[in-house]
């Protein structure tokens, strides 16, 4: 598997990720009804840094990284990683995870923040876990998951 900045003809495959987990409306904010426009605009603006997990020329997984926040809070990375649903269990998240760490040291950040992890995306928050990242924050019933209803987000902070 390689994992490689995204270009512009690879949207198309990012796409097919992004709507096939948003619209199950169980691990991001995302409007489960969000658009290919839409879509294009979080992953793909000059604002963000875009990669994709590549293996024998499919795209199998996502990921942008970009500043947490503007001006005095621009030294935090933050990330979101999809992998694409025929994908999952082969370790393409935790390369992914492992790139990313490298990635924003690269470019300068001194941590990654994840501002919104659902708590009961339960893979997510282990490899998140495995990876270095603890949890910092609890916000009570932040997430309006489709099939439980309000359930907490956790905030994740790791060092790079």
């Amino acid at each position: 598997m390689k994992i490689r900045k995204a270009k512009e003809t690879d949207f198309e495959d990012i796409w097919d990720i992004f709507y096939q987990i948003v619209k199950r409306g169980d691990t991001f904010a995302f409007d489960p009804e969000a658009r290919k426009e839409d879509c294009r605009t979080l992953w793909m603006s000059s604002s963000v840094h875009t990669y994709v997990a590549e293996f024998q020329n499919k795209i199998l997984g996502t990921y942008i990284l970009r500043k947490n926040q503007p001006g005095l809070g621009a030294h935090v990375a933050n990330a979101a990683y999809m992998v694409h649903p025929e994908a999952r269990w082969q370790g393409i998240g935790k390369a992914m995870g492992s790139h990313s760490i490298r990635q924003a040291k690269k470019q300068g950040f001194s941590a990654i923040q994840f501002n919104f992890v659902v708590s009961t995306n339960i893979v997510a928050i282990q490899l998140w876990l495995k990876l270095g990242f603890k949890i910092v924050g609890t916000v009570p019933k932040a997430f309006n998951h489709q099939k439980l209803g309000f359930v907490d987000i956790y905030i994740m902070h790791r060092f790079v």
